[in-house]
């Protein structure tokens, strides 16, 4: 009786472990990270960097996914490629360096699951928390702190290729809670007036991603 129980508990525990595999998601991705601010006040092409991502996806259903992501990258402005004249007279240029982890919800429009006789594909929007260190290239201005929360929202498109092989393209806003990501302004009077910034733009970031996934699947064989 014993040794019964034993195995009966081995193969649930089996079981579940499969079950919980199939829900299992991984992934990696390219893209170009871009900025709006005080340097970009609207967003320019030619300001976009490389960035590149790896996730984990938990598909809890059909419908709902929560993912769990890591982002490095950086973002670029210059004054002197904007049109707004005190832009160009202010003359400053940044490069910031940014690592992020977040964590988002994502819900599937369609029913998003692999089918062997058909490719299956849905649009989908997320949002969730996240952190994010970044570290401007030169000096900062003042005494800042470079850890921060960020809300990252945005849209994307999944296409199943084959079998568990999946592609996303995602376009991605990270809202951050600093106006220091081209490490210009603060509240200090004293900074000269190319340093400071304008209250009314705060900075954001965006991520535009092509990524390659792999979900775990159960492979039945036929008879």
């Amino acid at each position: 009786m014993k040794l019964f129980k034993e195995i009966s508990l081995s193969l649930l525990l089996l079981l579940s472990i499969q079950s919980l595999a199939q829900k299992i998601e991984i992934g990696a991705g390219v893209g170009a990270m871009n900025y709006k601010g005080d340097i970009s006040p609207d967003l320019h092409p030619s300001f976009a960097r490389l960035g590149a991502n790896v996730s984990f996806r938990y598909n809890l259903s059909k419908m709902i996914t929560f993912k769990s992501s890591i982002l490095v990258g950086s973002i670029y402005g210059d004054d002197s490629q904007v049109s707004d004249s005190f832009n160009q007279l202010r003359g400053q240029t940044f490069k910031t360096n940014i690592n992020e982890l977040s964590l988002t919800t994502e819900y599937n429009f369609f029913d998003y699951r692999y089918n062997r006789y058909h490719k299956d594909w849905t649009p989908y929007v997320f949002g969730g928390l996240g952190v994010m260190k970044f570290s401007p290239r030169d000096t900062p201005v003042s005494d800042y702190k470079t850890l921060q929360l960020v809300i990252p929202f945005g849209v994307g498109i999944k296409y199943n290729i084959s079998g568990p092989w999946n592609l996303n393209l995602e376009f991605g806003t990270r809202k951050a809670f600093t106006d220091y990501l081209d490490n210009l302004g603060g509240d200090d009077p004293t900074l000269p007036k190319n340093l400071q910034n304008d209250y009314s733009r705060s900075d954001m970031y965006y991520y535009t991603s092509l990524s390659l996934t792999y979900q775990f699947l159960k492979i039945y064989c036929p008879k």
